[in-house]
Parts: C-alpha cells; structure tokens; sequence
C-alpha cells in the first residue's frame, strides 16, 4: 500500500512540476522588455519600470557598449521626457538580444534627438535597423523623419518619435543597429510588449474582392486613430500601450463628419476581441453632419501619407452608439478610391447597440502611390432610413515584402525627394561644352555672391547642434508657396518683388481707408477684411488688408498674388497695387460699383436683374473662366466659382474675382491635379470631393450651380426649406429632368424671359452637373451656348424686327456620350488683352 501510495505521490510531483514549468513559460511569455538605453538605472515612466541596459540582467544582453550619453529632452511635454534623459550612439554595429520570447509581440523603438553631445551631430546620423532577419529601418534619419512629420502637420508638438512594429518571435529576439558608412546612430529606449490575444486573422479580405493569407508577415503600425475622440495616451490601453492619435489632423473636411459618444454598455462583439482595441475607442465615433443638407454623394475622408510600393493593412473600428435596430445607418467603404464594402450596418454585423466590431482590408500600392485614402459614404440605394455613416478608431499597418519594412526616402536640403538616378551625359561637342562651362561659371559666382550676402544674418541665428527643422518649416512653405517669387522675408510670409502694379505707402492705404475705419468696411474672408477707399486724388478702390493671424488666409492671399499678378483679362478683377510695409500685406484692386451677383440675386432690397442682365453676366463670368482654363500654359482652376466670386462694376460687367484658392492645372502629361479639397459647399463637384482629383471640370460643375442660382434666385443651401429643396442643385435638376424648369424660376422674371432661351439655359445647367466629370462640357462651349442663349432672347425681344440669322436648327445638340457638342469655339480668348 506504502509503495502505491509512493509511486501516487511520485506521479503528483511529475505533475506539479510539469504545471510549474508550463506557469514560467506562460509567465515569461507574458513579460514585458523595457528597456532604457544608455542607462545604468531604472526609471519609472507612464506606470512602467523601465532597467536600464547597463544593468546586469540575464535575460537582456547588450554585443558591444557603444558609448552613453546623458542629454536633456527637447519636448519637455512628452510623457516619456524623464525616458529620453539618456541614449545610447553607436558607430559601426550594436546588437541587443531578448531571450525567452515565444508568440507574437509588440516593439518600439524611442528617438529623441539631442543637442549638447559633442562630436556628435544628430543631424548627420544614419543607421539601419534588423530584427531577427527582418529589415525595419535603413539610411534612417530621426530629425529629418520628425522634421518631415512637422511640415504635413502631423505630430507638430513632438520633438521625439516612436516607430512600432509586430511580428512572431520564436526563442529570441536579435535586434541589430548599424550606423550608415561614417556616420552613427543612436536610440533611447525599447519596449517588446507581448500580444496575449490573437490580433489578427489569417486571412483579410481584400478592396476588390478576394481574401489574402497575411500569416508570417512582419507589420509597421503607420496610424492609429481615436475618431472623433480625444488622443488615447498609453496608460489608458494597459494591454498593449498603444497611442490613439485624435483624427481630425487627417480629415480632407472636418465639418463633414461630428463628433458623437456614449460610454454606456460597451462590450466586444466576440470575447477574442480584448486586445484589438481599448473600450475608450469605441465610445466616440464620427458620423456624418447635416446628412440632410449634403449631397448624398459626400463622404467622411481621412487622407494619409504612405510609403510606395508596400501592402497595407486597413483596419476600421465600429461601435453603433446611437441606433437600437437595424436599417438605420447603412453605408459604404472606400480605400483608395475603390469600393471595399457596402451595404454596411454595424448594428447587423455587430450584434447590436454598443458592440464593438471590427473590419480589416488588404490593399497593395504601386511604386508611384504614396497616399492612401479611407471614405465612408452613404448606401442611397441600400434604402437606409438615415444617409449616414459612422467610424470609431481606425489603423494602417505596413506588411512585409520579401522580409524588408523599410523605405529609404532620400530627401535634398529644401525638403523635395531626391532623383533616385543620375542622368549619364555623352557625346557632348567641345564647342557646346565650353559653352556651358562659361555658363555655369557665371551662374555659380551669381549664387554664390547672393548667398554670402545673406549668410552672415542666417549663421547669426543658427545655433550649433541639432535644430528642431519644423520651427523654420513655416517660412519655408510660405516662401515656397508664392512659386517662382524671390523677394525679402517678412514676419509672416514670403513677398514678390516683381509684382504688377503700383507699391503704396502704409500711410497712402491708412489715408484711403481713413484709417481702417470699420465703416468702409465691405467685405470679410478668412484673409481679413476689404475696405473701400479712395486713391490716387479719388479713385475708388478695393482694399484688402491680410490678417496676420490668420495662416489659412495668408496662404491664400499669396496664391491671390501670384494669381493676379500674371492674369490681365477684362472679366477678372484687376489689381492695382500692394503694400508690405511694418509686415502688413495689403492688395488693391478695381472697385467693383455693383458688388456681388449674389446681392442682385436675393437677401438684398436690390431692384431685381432682367434676364438679359443674367444672361450677360453669366456670359461674362465664362468668359473669365474660360481664359483662366486656358490662358496660361497649364491653365489655371480657380476652386470657389460661386456668386459672390462674380463681381460687377458700374456697367454690371461680370468679373471673376478671389484667386486664393486657385491652383494651376496639371501638366500636359497629366489628366488632374491631386490636392486637398476646398471651396463653398453647395458648389463643391462630388466627383472632386470623392475622388480628391482636381479639373477643370470642377470649375463647370460649379458654374453650372451658379446658373441654377441665377435662374431660381435662392440660396444653393437653404436648411429652413422642405427636405426636398434643401440643396438647390438637386431640386433644380429634379425639375430639369422633367423639362420643367420654369416652375420654379424667380418670380421676378415670370412673363419677361424667351422660354426657349429658358429651356436651353437649363439644357446648360443640367450638361455642367454631370455626375462624371468627363461627361461635362468645358467651359469654352458653355460660353458659345449661353451666347446662343442670349441670342435666343435678343431676338424674342425684337420679335417684331428682322429674323435673327439664328435658326432654331442650330439647337443645343448633346454628343453620344452626353456631353454638349462644340459647334463654334468662343473668341474670348482674344480679349486676353483689353
């Protein structure tokens, strides 16, 4: 009995020690590495511990000690402040190696550049990173990557950056620094943080279809965004101390989507999902605002920098917070312009209210793409009770090719990528090559006698050591802004030395406003305010004086001189002259007697314009696009066509006015331009606001909303209407397409206007609307139209006279592919000059 009882107690310690074993194992792959580099101590930072690497420790060891340095952290508002006290440079390699790591994990790498470290220039560092095989990092510069962050906006309070990765470790982890040819590299601090939960599934759906195996593959999270929610530090996600950034620094249009939150309830949608996200994610959200104001065909847009030629994974939080059953927020998902799902209902696939739920979607970019774009839009055919869309955290992970993370973006001193190719020169005749000598020659001794002319000043203010570049970034984009100028520095921006028009004195613009007086004021932009003045002994003038705190306006009101300094036409707004004395940017244009065609329109005690006079200034405004378009060698899109860009002097001559918005067209190996969206909503093209691609048929699709305007005299937005006539450019065109425009015309014209003249207007109107932009005619047969029009009207005025030449076989014939059919190209061009 003795003996079983002994081979039972043997058999239970067998079995106690396999459970003990397992427990280590379990516990050591739960253990987070924190690690303080250049240090012999400990720091607690953020609620962690983190040991220093100089710290005799068994399970981290350090291949060669580099040299530790002490320095003072730039930021002084980061958490990790007290962490980046101490770094370690190397030259040459350094290894790191993590023993007893088994599953998936997290790593962090932690850089802030220092200054006080002699014989060390953080900004000439440059090192590669490798972590078991995997290439993280290579030619990796930390100030130029910060400086980089600075000038997009993004991250402009830090002077530190943290780069993270996840990938399976089996055993150990090895992590290899090497310093670029004579240069070093340095690093303060490393966390390897374990994924408990699995975070993502093998298999990811595809944007086009399909489903990809990601297994095996290495990650960089590129974002990690709290939408419509405040920044989530790392304490407030406790399994994997992740950052949640705020998301409205990404938005091409931040009123398109409010924020929304309800803390109440919130559980995972699957008990697997503890780990993807912290709750604090799923309690706000954005949805859409003014769904019932807004085309149906807008949508939220988040725009993100990316490196080319890389998978990424996009993955997207949802938490249905308002709804309590189904069909009642259905949308759509589009990333990079391509359809990944509709039909969405959160509350479906989610299980309810207050679940959170995620979705994941691969998509690879090709080596010319670096953007990626995520838009939610709604469902209008899914027959949804609501037109509306919601998100609430949203990431971007980079996937590994061929066991390679890192992108090497090679950048010149001004900030602009570098050629990645050199351009072999031969067979160059000795003639032609003496000539070229002699020229740059010259042109050398030129720069060279400029720049020392202004170096002295520049060496005056710059202090050795590592300078945080963004804090100069502003000037630099405000100098680069004005293209083509040169000219001296102001406090605030750069200014043209070679403008047209007269330079008036300071005291000449406070005399003709009589000292800015808030009375002669007529006019308020983002730029600051217009006054009317006199000048030159009573010449009425327009005087518009930039607002120093305002940076959107200044931008603007630079692009506005650039504009105008180059355009001469008789339908656009002529500038007179500037001043830019003690850092005040002044512009002074031809006053324009009759104001805005808006004020003549409604919301005015005006008298009411005639027909003809609609005609005539429609007319005139096209016109002045139509040689914006195609005036300049690449044509030039002016992005805020509305009526109250449509000035009209003492004759109500149209004129096409505010420039600061507009952007030169693409080049002729191009079919668009790629730019942030903005100008009026109301007006705004859907096509450009979908697609984030800039035409020249955005201007036509504008205009077109000007014509229903000028026709209906209301308001493009009017929320206090019936749902149905909310947006003008849908009601108008419903009655369009049923050939019944003059139902809801402007009283004032009723009786008093050709009804063919009408309907070929509306013909007009409807052509410039097209959904597709390609669809739209351009601007120069839009005038040859409306000029028929006119004709049209002329003569049912003189109907008692002689028959017009025009007969009505000359209609507004639409081409196969509904587009307006060019039957005469409008000579407008000609009055370039006049």
């Amino acid at each position: 009995m003795w003996r079983v009882l002994g081979v039972g107690h043997s058999y239970l310690l067998i079995l106690m020690m396999l459970v003990s074993v397992r427990l280590s194992i379990v516990e050591a792959q739960k253990k987070s590495f924190l690690i303080n580099c250049g240090s012999n101590s400990s720091v607690n930072v953020d609620g962690r511990r983190w040991v220093g690497d100089m710290n005799p420790n068994n399970n981290v060891t350090l291949s060669s000690p580099g040299v530790a340095v002490s320095t003072s952290p730039l930021s002084g508002i980061s958490i990790y402040d007290s962490l980046y006290k101490t770094a370690r440079i190397f030259t040459g390699s350094l290894n790191y190696t993590i023993k007893d790591l088994q599953g998936n994990y997290v790593l962090r790498f932690h850089f802030s550049p220092f200054v006080d470290v002699e014989d060390y220039n953080v900004n000439k560092s440059s090192f590669s990173v490798v972590a078991n095989s995997l290439k993280l990092l290579s030619e990796f510069n930390v100030p130029e990557k910060i400086s980089q962050l600075q000038n997009s906006g993004k991250n402009s309070s830090s002077f530190s950056l943290i780069k993270e990765y996840l990938f399976d470790i089996s055993a150990e982890l090895v992590i290899e620094f090497v310093s670029t040819g004579n240069s070093f590299g340095f690093v303060n601090a490393i966390e390897v943080v374990p994924v408990v939960d699995e975070l993502f599934a093998s298999s990811v759906r595809k944007v086009g279809g399909g489903n990809l195996n990601v297994m095996g593959r290495g990650m960089e999270t590129m974002y990690r965004l709290n939408v419509g929610g405040p920044e989530i530090q790392p304490d407030q996600d406790p399994d994997l101390w992740r950052t949640w950034e705020m998301d409205s620094g990404y938005m091409i249009t931040q009123n398109a989507g409010i924020g929304i939150n309800n803390s109440s309830n919130i559980t995972y949608a699957s008990a697997n999902d503890t780990s993807v996200a912290p709750l604090l994610v799923y309690e706000t959200a954005r949805a859409m605002s003014n769904t019932e104001v807004l085309d149906k065909r807008f949508n939220m847009s988040w725009k993100f920098e990316v490196d080319p030629d890389f998978d990424y994974l996009v993955r997207l939080h949802f938490c249905e917070l308002v709804y309590d059953k189904a069909n009642e927020r259905i949308f759509k998902i589009y990333i990079n312009n391509r359809t990944a799902a509709d039909n969405v209902d959160v509350y479906v696939q989610a299980g309810g209210k207050n679940k959170a739920y995620h979705l994941d979607y691969f998509d690879a970019m090709s080596l010319s793409i670096d953007t990626l774009w995520v838009q939610l839009g709604p469902d209008a055919g899914a027959g949804a009770a609501g037109t509306d869309a919601l998100l609430n955290g949203l990431e971007i992970f980079k996937l590994s090719r061929n066991g390679n993370l890192a992108y090497v973006d090679k950048h010149d001193s001004a900030g602009n990528a570098a050629s990645k190719s050199k351009v072999l020169w031969v067979g160059i005749g000795a003639g032609l090559a003496s000539i070229a000598v002699i020229a740059v020659i010259v042109i050398l001794v030129f720069c060279f006698c400029r720049s020392q002319k202004n170096k002295s000043s520049d060496t005056k203010n710059n202090s050795p050591g590592w300078r945080p570049l963004f804090l100069v970034g502003a000037a630099v984009n405000s100098t680069m802004a004005a293209k083509g100028s040169s000219g001296s520095q102001k406090a605030y921006g750069s200014v043209i030395s070679t403008r047209a028009g007269k330079h008036f004195t300071l005291a000449e613009i406070i005399a003709a406003t009589k000292n800015f007086d808030e009375s002669l004021v007529i006019g308020v932009g983002g730029f600051g305010k217009v006054y009317k003045g006199e000048i030159d002994g009573g010449v009425l003038a327009a005087i518009k004086r930039s607002n120093p705190q305002s940076e959107q306006g200044l931008a603007e009101f630079e692009t506005e001189i650039e504009m105008l300094s180059k355009l001469r036409h008789r339908h656009l707004v002529s500038l007179i002259g500037f001043c830019e004395e003690k850092n005040e940017m002044i512009l002074v244009y031809e006053y324009m007697s009759n104001g805005t065609l808006r004020s003549h329109l409604f919301g005015s005690d005006l008298p009411p314009l005639t027909w003809k006079q609609r005609l005539e200034v429609c007319i005139g405004a096209a016109r002045g696009l139509h040689y914006l378009h195609t005036g300049a060698e690449r044509g030039i899109i002016h992005r805020d066509v509305k009526t109250t860009n449509i000035l009209l002097d003492e004759n109500f001559v149209a004129k096409m006015a505010d420039f600061g918005l507009s952007k030169d067209g693409p080049a002729l190996d191009h079919t668009h331009v790629s730019t942030a969206v903005k100008g009026s909503f109301g007006y705004l093209d859907p096509e450009y606001f979908r697609r984030q691609q800039l035409t020249e048929k955005s201007d036509v699709y504008s205009f077109g909303v000007v014509l229903f305007e000028v026709v209906c005299a209301r308001a493009v937005i009017n929320p206090t209407l019936p749902k149905d006539q909310i947006n003008l450019a849908e009601w108008a065109m419903r009655w369009q397409r049923q050939r019944s425009i003059e139902t809801i015309i402007d009283p004032h014209l009723r009786g008093n206007y050709c009804p063919e003249s009408l309907a070929k207007f509306g013909e007009i109107a409807e052509k410039c609307l097209a959904d597709d932009g390609k669809s739209r005619p351009t601007m120069g047969e839009v005038l040859w139209h409306l000029e028929y029009v006119l004709q049209l009207h002329e003569a049912w005025l003189n109907r008692d006279s002689i028959v017009t030449s025009f007969s009505s076989s000359q209609d507004l014939r639409g081409a196969k592919d509904g587009g307006l059919e060019l039957v005469h190209e409008s000579s407008s061009q000609d009055e370039e000059n006049e």
